[in-house]
């Protein structure tokens, strides 16, 4: 068969069984398998796939076709600037997740002192640390993780991407690995409530790690936490950082504001115009 061919017949097989993005999903899993650049398929449409390559695509295409994340099956995922590698003990990074690194590096650059310190919670697979640590040259930046899995993976993606130096790694729930007070604290929390997990699609339900995603009955148990104890770990007029669910910016000001400790709350849209990124200044 040709790569048109089998592209075109693997897009067919994924639309109908209800998969998104099907054809750049046929195309990147072809590439895998491959070992070669997507981008080749367009120059070369009609190259020829032998039957051992083939029989290696197919069992790729199971796998995609069973719902499991092309992120997982191929063990990366691009983010920023960079290809990080990801496993199951991770979310899947979404680009998102780019809109809090964009706000953090405005954040840091309205700052006189380029020796501003930065605190990323929840880090995964290390894509905001990594991606400050890139952009913020000069910055000390933290992250840890309650997941030693996903702190492992972090560090590896780190030290792969050249940032092992520039970022320290702690285990453990929230604040507990730290002892310090920061300029910037970054967060991409666990915000989906009980209710709504249920309704997640299987790819996500099924492959993420549950302990990334949920967050109680409402979604917001763990910004309560992060906004009530943050306040101890940010410098004066340090902000506080967080991406929020789409429907979740009224919840989040709600808990912000009972809390007394913030000032200049504001909140950035995602390029969808859905609310993403909250942020607080201690007062």
């Amino acid at each position: 068969m040709t790569v048109r061919e089998i592209i075109n017949e693997t897009t067919n097989a994924f639309e109908a069984a209800g998969i998104p993005s099907a054809r750049l999903d046929a195309e990147v899993l072809l590439a895998f398998a491959l070992g070669r650049d997507k981008l080749e398929f367009f120059k070369n449409p009609e190259m020829i796939i032998n039957e051992e390559q083939l029989s290696s695509f197919g069992k790729l295409v199971i796998r995609r076709m069973q719902g499991e994340p092309v992120a997982y099956i191929t063990g990366f995922k691009n983010f920023w600037t960079f290809t990080l590698e990801v496993n199951k003990d991770v979310l899947i990074p979404r680009p998102d997740t780019e809109i809090i690194v964009e706000e953090a590096i405005d954040v840091a650059k309205k700052y006189t002192s380029n020796q501003i310190k930065i605190l990323d919670i929840g880090t995964g697979s290390g894509a905001i640390a990594i991606a400050l640590a890139d952009e913020l040259p000069k910055t000390n930046i933290t992250a840890t993780d309650i997941s030693e899995a996903a702190l492992k993976l972090a560090q590896r993606n780190a030290e792969n991407l050249g940032f092992k130096e520039r970022i320290a790694f702690r285990q453990g729930d929230l604040f507990e690995p730290v002892n310090d007070t920061f300029d910037i604290i970054v967060c991409n929390p666990p915000y989906i409530s009980t209710g709504d997990y249920e309704t997640l699609s299987s790819g996500v339900k099924n492959y993420e790690p549950a302990i990334a995603l949920l967050a109680g009955k409402d979604g917001t148990e763990f910004y309560e936490r992060l906004i009530y104890q943050a306040k101890n770990y940010l410098e004066k007029n340090g902000w506080l950082l967080m991406e929020i669910g789409a429907k979740q910016e009224q919840g989040i000001y709600k808990i912000i504001g009972q809390s007394g400790f913030y000032e200049s709350v504001e909140t950035r849209k995602d390029y969808a115009g859905w609310p993403r990124v909250v942020k607080a200044r201690r007062k």
